[in-house]
């Protein structure tokens, strides 16, 4: 599961449907053109609180997993947290992997939702 994620998110950064950063996603949730927002689940409690308040006022689903270091490896932009997912198809595919199996296998993984 974790792998087809990874490769999900690789796609959308080479389609250019993926945004990084606290400041990206939040402007970008505010125009309503993410579609799945990816929050890190170490990330500082206050910025989660301003991530978690902005998805929740533009409708944006979002999805607390992994941890900082490995979400940004996966997207190729270190010392990053949160990223946006514009793309509909690509955000309804990594939703789905994440969704699939339930907490319960994504503790086996290591991830968090």
């Amino acid at each position: 599961m974790r792998q087809k994620i990874h490769s999900y998110i690789g796609f959308a950064k080479r389609s250019r449907d993926l945004v990084s950063g606290f400041t990206g996603c939040v402007n970008n949730m505010e125009k309503g053109k993410i579609n799945l927002l990816l929050i890190a689940s170490d990330t500082a409690e206050s910025t989660m609180e301003k991530l978690l308040r902005a998805a929740e006022t533009s409708k944006t689903p979002f999805r607390i997993c992994l941890t900082q270091d490995i979400l940004s490896e996966m997207a190729g932009s270190p010392g990053r947290g949160v990223f946006g997912i514009t793309n509909k198809s690509l955000a309804g595919a990594i939703l789905h992997e994440i969704d699939q199996d339930g907490p319960d296998a994504l503790e086996q993984e290591g991830l968090n939702v």
